[in-house]
């Protein structure tokens, strides 16, 4: 078949790239590329469905600089395809690559969203009640902020006020990402705190399970796909999710 793609294709593509950005909150672009003929499509076959995006914002202000989701061999209803929907006749696999960077961590870490509401469960850190230098004390993230520096590891560096005395604290430490037995979280393990002190286990804690909170990959997923991480790549400035999609439903329009 020509590369160009044909009146089908070209209909359910749009069809998924409106149905996918609809669970956006900002897309800066989102390429859907479906591979099938018209025989085929009348059987409910496709031949492979790609999905390529960038700068693609979900709720709660977590940003991706890039997602790519690929599947092969897909089942669809054919009847679907008269109304420019991709139904799937049976949940399909893909294979799924996230990029987060630097800057799209930090904005998680301290987006209006993530202050005013996300940190209110236990595991984050907003009014917590913990232990520091010995006294049990309120406090508030004034800024946190997320390095990747290379070497397979990423860096903290927050500044927490403490609410009772009106101080600031910074706490900065290092540490290694690994992901998480269930592959959905990614952990941080091995932590150095360098030159500086560490001045509360349970500060610490709270920054780790906040990181881990923001990098749950269940953050990331899109309506009928959900991601497993299986391999987990840290570079200057980037961290490179590779994951598993169990794809139950493609969204369309």
């Amino acid at each position: 078949m020509a590369d160009s793609p044909g009146l089908g294709e070209q209909t359910l593509n749009k069809a998924v790239e409106i149905g996918l950005s609809s669970q956006l909150d900002e897309v800066e672009n989102l390429d859907v590329n479906i591979k099938t003929d018209a025989l085929k499509l009348v059987h409910g076959q496709v031949d492979a469905v790609t999905i390529e995006g960038e700068g693609l914002v979900m709720q709660k202000d977590l940003r991706m600089e890039e997602l790519e989701i690929q599947m092969t061999s897909v089942a669809i209803n054919p009847m679907s395809v008269a109304f420019g929907k991709i139904e799937l006749t049976k949940p399909t696999k893909a294979n799924a690559q996230v990029v987060l960077t630097e800057a799209d961590i930090n904005r998680a870490f301290n987006s209006e969203y993530v202050r005013c509401l996300g940190w209110a469960t236990p595991t984050q850190l907003q009014s917590q009640k913990i232990h520091v230098n010995g006294q049990l004390t309120t406090i508030q993230p004034q800024h946190v902020d997320f390095r990747l520096p290379g070497d397979g590891k990423v860096a903290l560096n927050a500044t927490i006020k403490l609410v009772e005395t009106g101080e600031n604290q910074q706490v900065a430490f290092s540490a290694v990402p690994q992901i998480s037995a269930n592959g959905k979280t990614v952990s941080l393990e091995n932590v150095e705190y360098g030159e500086s002190e560490e001045i509360s286990p349970e500060l610490t804690k709270a920054l780790i399970d906040q990181t881990s909170e923001i990098l749950n990959l269940s953050n990331f997923d899109l309506e009928g796909i959900s991601l497993q991480v299986n391999q987990l790549k840290v570079e200057v400035g980037k961290l490179t999710l590779q994951a598993e999609a169990d794809v139950e439903q493609i969204p369309s329009a």
